[in-house]
């Protein structure tokens, strides 16, 4: 009779009790290593595609995360604003003497300590309200109709900004009743997202993420320190056709939601920054473009946004350019709004 390595004989009652134990425990390793693979699979995804795909760090009291580049997050700020999902925020906006409006380009820009500094001496407040992926005065509108801010002043970045196009976010939150849901349940993770990855930073990934003040609105980037540093760069050109389309646009933009108030246009530089445009729009306005020149050295992140090193140099050339009109602007308006009457809602 044959036996086995271990010398039991095969065929006898304990070979094949054996051999019936072996096969019996098969079903339960296979099913082990399909839970085990499932699970694997499950956190790469949160750790590549969800909010977890983005660090914490940058949570604190006054800022929500308003951008993770995990595809499955994306955009947040878009519905937080529009559905009024954070706390205050409205108030802000509302209270501001000053309004800056563009797209994220003027977000890095004027998020910086020179900003902060300016108002803070000017005992005024302000509000950044421009948004990622290239927004325009669509959403500006939408906002405005919905919060009705009492600021007498608006900057506004030339650049796009009179497109009239609808950006991803917008078409979703215009169109689609299932939105707002959506955005709330975005909200609801944030609530998860900064605990786990505030004290477990290693599980979660370093993708790109945007976080936002809600007092100022201004960016805080994480994630921009390995991509491609190209200088800024200008073009003199004019296209007639975008000139055309955009003055007519801003001119309906400007009667409907800014007539009484002082509007200051301005130009953030970029590679191939459109100045010649912008200076043809402001002239078809009857306005001028309040830009502090060229500023050597400028570089940006990404061919779109300025590094951090030069929004700062930038912001500060800016308001020593634009300082005159905006005393001047806020001089117009009356006290600041440290100063107002008791009467008037202040929010602290």
């Amino acid at each position: 009779m044959m036996r086995t390595a271990l010398g039991v004989p095969m065929g006898s009652k304990l070979w094949t009790r054996a051999r019936e134990a072996v096969l019996a425990t098969r079903p339960t390793s296979y099913v082990c290593i399909i839970l085990v693979v499932a699970v694997a699979s499950c956190l790469y995804q949160l750790r590549t595609h969800t909010i977890f795909s983005c660090q914490a760090a940058g949570y604190n009291t006054d800022r929500f995360l308003a951008y993770c580049h995990g595809p499955n997050y994306a955009d947040y700020e878009h519905g937080a604003f529009y559905f009024d999902l954070e706390p205050r925020v409205d108030d802000y906006i509302r209270n501001a003497d000053v309004l800056f409006f563009g797209d994220s380009r003027l977000q890095v820009a004027l998020s910086t300590a020179a900003t902060a500094d300016w108002f803070s001496s000017a005992s005024a407040r302000y509000y950044l309200l421009g948004f990622s992926y290239f927004e325009n005065e669509v959403f500006a509108e939408e906002l405005l109709r919905r919060i009705r801010p009492r600021a007498q002043v608006y900057v506004i970045n030339v650049d796009q900004f009179f497109d009239r196009s609808e950006s991803p976010p917008v078409k979703t939150i215009l169109h689609d009743p299932g939105a707002q849901h959506r955005y709330e349940v975005k909200r609801l993770w944030q609530r998860v997202h900064e605990p786990i990855c505030k004290s477990f930073a290693a599980l979660c990934g370093n993708k790109f993420v945007i976080f936002r003040s809600r007092e100022t609105g201004a960016y805080y980037t994480k994630g921009a320190a390995e991509w491609k540093i190209t200088p800024v760069s200008y073009d003199q050109g004019i296209d007639r056709d975008v000139v055309s389309r955009n003055t007519a646009a801003a001119a309906g933009f400007l009667s409907h939601f800014a007539q009484g108030k002082c509007v200051i246009l301005t130009m953030v530089p970029f590679v191939g920054t459109k100045i010649g445009d912008a200076n043809a729009i402001a002239t078809g306005l009857g306005m001028k473009l309040v830009t502090p020149g060229i500023v050597e050295g400028l570089r940006t992140y990404d061919g779109y946004h300025l590094d951090q090193p030069s929004a700062q140099r930038w912001s500060q050339a800016f308001f020593k350019a634009a300082e005159p009109e905006l005393q001047s602007c806020l001089e117009k308006e009356g006290a600041p709004s440290s100063a107002r009457s008791s009467s008037e809602p202040v929010v602290q």
